[in-house]
């Protein structure tokens, strides 16, 4: 695009002074006009713009991007490929010496998040200076960010690995707050010059140039120091995720998962069935996930489980009726969920025995039945995170390959009451019209894992839509908020959107505190979360906000 397109729709703006629907038609009426290979961004004309024309453009440029409508920036981080502890599972394609080459456990290399971990060389301070760049310049806000490590068993490597793989994620973030917001609002001319912008974002001049000012940037530091950093930085981790095996989710690994500042697990359950898991060669069994899946409840942080269909030995009935035991028996129950039907890929041996027809792959079909009827044990207290693994088509040579199984679920029944198909942000991609000032809240309480939960909701009842959530836990006379969620747009520091920044995590917390009354009441709490608690009268204590 030439930058006579940008000082066209940039002089449109100043002069016309329009709203966000009539810069986006402007837009498309350009673009369409001298037939231009895409829609430009909101960040493309910032990018553009005469640094003095910029915080006026600002005012009429302010982006709703739907991927950061959870309230959050999921930031994907993938650690170097490493051998899994255990050995390999039968479906397993990466690894080492993978047929993909060196690729992370369990992931081909070919995954988007995979692949720009491989071109920053797995350095996790690169990765999140790398992602950041991209978020900005497709004009998604950053100040809220969830980290997702990614890769493998990460409680199985090396401690001080996993110490300086967390630390120089703190450091990348505060080092990009530093550099480029001045009082919580980015210096767009500064953003312009650190990344050669506007540029072909994959010239190698570029690229290389940016990775030397990064790799600069980059200096030894403590994971404490970085951590108290990032709590008054303009982006902030919010929520950690990380990805283990069960049988690495002893008290030791929480410890140290706490320690670095995690707030949610994901187990690769995979089954619970004891013979479909020796048959995959999985290396664990189901009361290793019994056993992790208590403990962390019992350390008030969230659990998630990786479940797949479609294995050697099972079938459709053993599927549907997996699901039906987790959400029924209370040793389960996970937070959310990810439902990954089993896929033939070339170099495991899942392949060898589709090859010589001792293993028959998961047909689309047999796939969205299972899901569907699923689907119907899932509570509302329940995520379906995902639907389908991150691994491109082509490399996949049996099993479902496409990759709107949700899709094709919901066209059976779109009825879901999953806190992913209520939450506001789906909601609003529904062309469903929430009430934000509709607020009604309301408490499920149910028993899991020999405790009590309280599963806390603000929604608007009319739509049928989530606002926010809370949940509570009360075991052994003590209580703790293993999660507080409010939906909406990100909303940046400072100010008050639609939903986040309202009021509504404020009383969710105080209904629980009610709920907890006369118990030492816990929170665990993302890094940069915790001054938001303190301003409540709660106080520091390991990786818990206590009152």
């Amino acid at each position: 695009m030439g930058d006579w397109f940008f000082k066209q729709l940039i002089q449109f703006i100043l002069k016309e002074k329009p709203t966000s629907e009539q810069i986006a038609k402007e837009k498309i009426r350009v673009a369409g006009l001298h037939k231009l290979p895409r829609i430009p961004s909101n960040f493309d004309i910032l990018l553009h713009a005469e640094a003095a024309d910029v915080p006026r453009l600002k005012l009429f440029l302010k982006t709703k991007p739907t991927r950061t409508l959870s309230g959050v920036a999921p930031l994907a981080l993938f650690t170097k490929p490493s051998k899994c502890p255990h050995g390999k599972c039968a479906m397993c394609p990466g690894g080492p010496k993978s047929a993909f080459g060196e690729t992370p456990q369990s992931y081909t290399g070919t995954e988007p998040a995979a692949r720009r971990a491989a071109r920053n060389n797995y350095d996790a301070y690169r990765q999140v200076f790398n992602r950041l760049e991209q978020y900005t310049v497709l004009g998604h806000p950053i100040n809220k960010i969830e980290i997702i490590i990614m890769g493998g068993t990460f409680p199985a490597l090396d401690l001080d690995y996993q110490n300086q793989f967390v630390t120089e994620i703190f450091s990348a973030l505060n080092s990009f707050s530093d550099l480029f917001f001045s009082k919580g609002v980015m210096d767009i001319v500064k953003f312009k010059e650190f990344f050669e912008l506007p540029g072909d974002m994959g010239a190698q001049n570029r690229v290389e140039a940016v990775k030397a000012k990064v790799i600069a940037l980059k200096k030894a530091s403590s994971l404490e120091i970085e951590q108290e950093k990032n709590e008054t930085s303009f982006v902030r981790c919010v929520a950690m995720c990380i990805e283990t095996r069960p049988d690495y989710c002893k008290e030791e690994h929480i410890t140290q998962m706490l320690k670095l500042g995690c707030t949610r697990v994901e187990l690769g359950v995979q089954a619970i069935d004891d013979k479909l898991l020796e048959k995959i060669q999985r290396g664990h069994s189901v009361e290793d996930s019994i056993i992790a899946t208590k403990l962390l409840r019992n350390k008030w942080l969230k659990v998630g489980y990786h479940l797949m269909i479609g294995l050697p030995g099972s079938s459709k009935t053993k599927d549907i009726n997996m699901f039906k035991t987790i959400f029924s028996d209370e040793k389960f129950l996970p937070d959310f969920i990810k439902i990954y039907p089993c896929l033939v890929v070339k170099g495991t041996e899942l392949f060898e025995m589709w090859n010589n027809n001792t293993y028959g792959a998961l047909s689309v079909e047999d796939a969205t039945e299972i899901i569907f009827k699923a689907k119907k044990f899932v509570p509302e207290y329940t995520r379906i995170m995902r639907i389908m693994r991150d691994i491109p088509e082509n490399q996949i040579i049996a099993g479902p390959k496409q990759t709107n199984l949700r899709q094709l679920v919901l066209q059976k029944d779109p009825k879901c009451k999953c806190i992913r198909c209520r939450e506001y942000g789906t909601r609003i991609k529904q062309g469903v019209k929430v009430n934000s000032n509709n607020k009604s809240f309301r408490v499920t309480k149910y028993k899991a894992a020999k405790g009590t939960e309280y599963f806390i909701q603000c929604e608007d009842a009319a739509t049928d839509a989530l606002l926010g959530f809370c949940r509570l836990r009360i075991a052994n006379k003590e209580a703790g908020i293993r999660e507080l969620h409010v939906y909406g747009e990100m909303t940046s520091l400072g100010e008050t959107g639609v939903i986040q920044h309202t009021g509504i995590g404020k009383k969710l917390i105080k209904m629980a505190e009610k709920l907890a009354k006369g118990k030492k009441l816990s929170i665990i709490s993302g890094v940069g979360v915790r001054g938001y608690y303190e301003k409540l009268g709660y106080k520091r204590e390991g990786g818990y906000m206590v009152k």
